[in-house]
């Protein structure tokens, strides 16, 4: 009886999987408003510890590595996921937005994009001993916000309404295009250590990289999703689509837009984004599923999934040092960490404080500068900035190769990343509860709220009135938007392109000069 019973079960792996995700998802589910709003805890450190304890450094019921899994699964899996973020964040910013905020979201996508990025190369270059233009290849990976972590903090729960509106538009909008525009960041690293000329490495960059992938990228997703709005707006009206076909179409036109710009070698992000952005410029389909939740249903199964994956594939033997990768250890791994959270970012907002309008106090430059997290986003340019350099191509090899020229870069990149990524996940994922406990008991005791960290009001020292976002314009309905309106709203995009390209190349072009030097 024993001997048959034993031979009815099959506890493989993958439904190992099926049965640890299933579960952490419907505890998370049926805790959600305690978790989110009385501990201030996200999903994805939640889930990463999940992936930890079940995959191969603790429990080892979850490895993927046991499905014969490439790489070319997580880059997928990634480019998928982050793809979806990235047209959420598009579809949910106020109608009309970057005609109004283009200022200050070019300000959080040119000088402090490219401060993150020169100054994590350098924290690379000097801690890690890696080549510079190796450490360029690392910090692009680096520089973004994550959109995946980004929505888990400023959507939803009683925290994100004590930031100002203004402040989680402006951070959700930052972090929608800011994964497309790290393109050019990526492959201006990658050019240099495929060693080739500086003029052969500006050309390339600016035709393949800044014209080809970034702007036809973006332009390719406004238009698709301007289409796509009027599409389906002409189907709700002459009743050819039903309702649950008119909730499915907003994840199928995210997906075709990834699909899109895959298959082009676009800018998978920034069609993703610019398809978010254009189907929702009127406001239109925001206001007819208002009540849907479509972004929180996507965040709950599909980003928790991914971080839940990340937590079983992270390379804890690659963390410490290795023959291909000696200066690699734990402990200048955690230098580097708490460096790059410290200086990547929180200098230059600061700085550059009085000239981004939505900033209004440097307590709000502070919480901008602190919340730019590192996640799913890196994960998936990491995979990419390897397979460009085992086979100058976005396709990866299986595994990394044992024998290649570049076979110290390739080594270098994916520990560090997810390192950083790592610890990002859990200092950023839990930053909404030390913040809430801090607030606490930085109150008087009599202004403090019964349970810890409940207080509800706006956070201290940032302005909730008079700009806080009640002057973003109501959702509309079914009246169409001009031609003119819609121009408006893609050349501020545009201006923000532009100014990237103007930014970027020249410090580009000191750079490769000055490696080409070295190199020689």
């Amino acid at each position: 009886m024993g001997s048959w019973l034993s031979k009815q079960f099959e506890p493989t792996s993958a439904h190992f999987t099926y049965l640890i995700l299933s579960l952490f998802l419907l505890f998370y589910a049926i805790f959600s408003s305690s978790i989110r709003n009385r501990l201030h805890l996200s999903e994805p450190p939640l889930a990463t510890l999940v992936g930890i304890a079940a995959g191969p450094a603790a429990l080892n019921i979850v490895n993927p590595e046991q499905w014969h899994w490439q790489d070319t699964v997580t880059q997928e899996a990634a480019r998928v996921i982050v793809g979806l973020q990235v047209f959420s964040v598009g579809l949910e910013l106020p109608k009309g937005y970057f005609g109004r905020h283009w200022r200050s979201v070019g300000m959080m996508l040119v000088p402090v994009m490219v401060f993150s990025w020169l100054v994590t190369a350098g924290l690379v270059y000097a801690l890690l001993g890696t080549r510079w233009s190796t450490a360029l290849v690392v910090s692009a990976c680096l520089a973004p916000t994550d959109p995946v972590l980004a929505a888990a903090v400023l959507q939803g729960g009683k925290f994100s309404g004590r930031v100002p509106r203004r402040l989680r538009h402006m951070l959700s909008a930052e972090s929608g295009c800011n994964d497309g525009t790290s393109f050019p960041f990526l492959y201006a690293g990658l050019l240099m250590v495929l060693r080739s000329s500086t003029g052969e490495v500006i050309r390339a960059w600016l035709l393949a990289t800044i014209l080809w992938q970034c702007s036809l990228g973006l332009f390719v997703g406004l238009v698709l999703g301007k289409l796509s709005n009027r599409a389906l707006r002409l189907a709700e009206r002459r009743e050819w689509i039903d309702p649950s076909s008119f909730l499915a179409f907003y994840l199928l036109l995210a997906l075709f837009s990834v699909g899109i710009g895959s298959t082009l070698g676009l800018d998978d992000f920034l069609v993703a984004f610019g398809a978010g952005t254009g189907f929702a410029s009127d406001g239109w389909f925001a206001n007819k599923t208002k009540e849907a939740a479509l972004s929180n249903i996507l965040e709950l199964i599909l980003n928790s999934s991914m971080f839940v994956y990340f937590g079983t594939i992270i390379p804890w033997e690659q963390f410490a040092p290795r023959e291909i990768t000696p200066t690699i250890t734990p402990g200048k791994l955690i230098g580097l960490l708490v460096l790059v959270l410290l200086f990547r970012r929180i200098p230059i907002v600061l700085l550059l404080k009085r000239f981004i309008p939505d900033i209004r106090t440097y307590r709000e430059a502070l919480f901008c500068g602190h919340f730019g997290p590192m996640g799913l986003g890196g994960l998936f340019l990491a995979i990419e900035a390897r397979a460009q350099l085992e086979t100058g191509e976005s396709i990866p090899l299986p595994r990394p190769p044992k024998n290649h020229p570049l076979k110290q870069e390739i080594e270098q990149v994916w520990p560090i990343v997810c390192f950083v990524l790592l610890g990002s996940t859990f200092v950023h994922g839990c930053s909404v509860a030390a913040i809430s406990v801090a607030g606490h008991y930085m109150r008087p005791k009599g202004e403090r709220a019964p349970l810890l960290a409940g207080e509800i009001e706006g956070l201290d020292a940032m302005v909730h009135e008079g700009g806080g976002g009640e002057s973003e314009p109501s959702v509309s309905g079914d009246e169409d938007v001009s031609v003119a309106s819609f121009c408006v709203r893609v050349t501020g995009l545009g201006l923000i392109i532009g100014s990237l390209v103007a930014g970027s190349s020249k410090i580009l072009e000191r750079q490769a000069g000055a490696a080409f030097i070295t190199h020689d």
